[in-house]
């Protein structure tokens, strides 16, 4: 492999393959009003906050986790004002006080906050505008979730990223990701360039998946597949990546490691394939090089798709878990395109309407369809190019699944958005 490319490979898995504490979402509002009230310095006065339409679709039903149970994009905010920590980022609020609790229900019942959804490019795009008795500070993320993109401080720019608002182009190139460099990496990548990473998403994400299963979290989607249907790897590969989802939806205060500024799609991406190398006994080694498939192929699939969208990103997860799982069990090149093509035609209508408990519900059915496109090519079909929106080549497939979700379906996100709002 090519030593750019190789390089690329290995910084997207460490861009992407990042901690987080709770919805992706509601922390990246937390972490945008810390970062705005450090800029402040003062004691603020009133809040006002804009957001564009998919962080109001996906903020409205979650829990914050650390707050008492606080829903919403206020809540976000105050937690963020009041027991933020801005250096920790996306774990920006993973120690919090129970006085400091009570304290953001205070700035609640106590400050004006007033929430405007704005027409953006940017499909993630936050501004929160802090108004202290001295001073007043501004602070834009927009693209991806830890994107500072400006900053002010009494009318005056301390910072300005000049960087294109609706891309990710201050991130590695995504574009030299395809399929077949994927699994040549995968295959002969030295383990010690991501082993970290890995393995911190291994910890994470089993840990809370276990959470998830033990205890009552949410719609309890993992346990339900688990009492239902037994305890078949196909079965608990659904299970245990549901449950993840069920806890952290419900404000689970353990943190995940994300995949595509997604915990969810983290979660669908990584599970599944833990799942079946336990149970097949898989060496550490092939785990971390299957993983490698199923991340990657999930980071490729949502490169078109865009960070947030009405397609629900968890079907591009459970794709690559699917090929993470077809890797595990000695798939090549072949099999894992086919297996990619398989569930993307199988899967490819989920629509995204928010984060909340039935995310769990969707990663199940996802990574069923990541599992039965592997079954499908093993036993000898597949669907081919002409078939609805299948195209011949596991790549022109992956750029239709980009169009319809980027261009086709940004009229059914407004639709999405004014039903969650009306």
């Amino acid at each position: 492999m090519e030593k750019h490319i190789y390089q690329t490979y290995v910084q997207v898995l460490k861009e992407e393959l990042v901690p987080a504490m709770g919805c992706t979402e509601p922390i990246a509002l937390a972490y945008c009003a810390s970062k705005c009230f450090d800029t402040l310095q003062d004691e603020v006065q009133s809040v006002d906050i804009f957001v564009s339409g998919n962080i109001v679709k996906n903020v409205k039903s979650v829990i914050v986790p650390n707050t008492g149970g606080l829903k919403g994009i206020e809540a976000s905010v105050a937690a963020g004002i009041v027991a933020g920590d801005s250096t920790k980022v996306l774990e920006v609020i993973s120690i919090v006080t129970n006085l400091q609790k009570e304290e953001m229900r205070h700035f609640l019942d106590s400050i004006s906050m007033k929430v405007q959804a704005i027409e953006s490019d940017c499909a993630l795009d936050i501004c929160v505008h802090l108004h202290g008795i001295y001073h007043n500070a501004k602070v834009r993320i927009a693209g991806y979730h830890t994107n500072i993109v400006y900053i002010e401080k009494d009318g005056e720019v301390l910072y300005e990223s000049g960087v294109v608002a609706s891309s990710d182009s201050s991130l590695t190139d995504r574009s030299l990701l395809n399929v077949k460099d994927i699994y040549e990496f995968a295959t002969t990548v030295a383990i010690e360039d991501v082993q970290d990473v890995l393995q911190r998403q291994i910890d994470c994400n089993y840990a809370i998946a276990k959470e998830g299963i033990e205890n009552n979290w949410g719609a309890n989607i993992g346990s339900i597949l688990l009492k239902t249907y037994g305890d078949d790897v196909k079965i608990k590969a659904k299970a245990y990546a549901a449950a993840g989802s069920d806890a952290r939806m419900s404000g689970c205060e353990m943190p995940v490691i994300i995949n595509s500024g997604s915990g969810n799609q983290g979660m669908t991406a990584s599970l599944p394939v833990i799942i079946y190398a336990l149970e097949e006994k898989a060496t550490q080694e092939q785990l971390y090089r299957a993983l490698i498939i199923s991340n990657l192929c999930t980071i490729h699939q949502k490169t078109g798709i865009g960070r947030l969208s009405a397609y629900c990103g968890a079907v591009s997860a459970g794709v690559g878990a699917g090929c993470g799982i077809a890797y595990l069990k000695g798939g090549d090149y072949k099999t894992i395109a086919h297996t990619l093509v398989n569930a993307l035609a199988i899967n490819s209508g989920i629509v995204c309407d928010g984060a909340k408990p039935s995310c769990a519900a969707k990663i199940a059915e996802s990574v069923d369809a990541g599992i039965l496109g592997y079954y499908m090519y093993k036993n000898g079909c597949q669907f081919k190019g002409g078939d609805g929106i299948v195209c011949k080549g596991v790549e022109n497939t992956i750029r239709n699944i980009g169009r319809l979700s980027r261009d086709g379906m940004k009229e059914t996100d407004k639709e999405i958005i004014k039903m969650m709002c009306d």
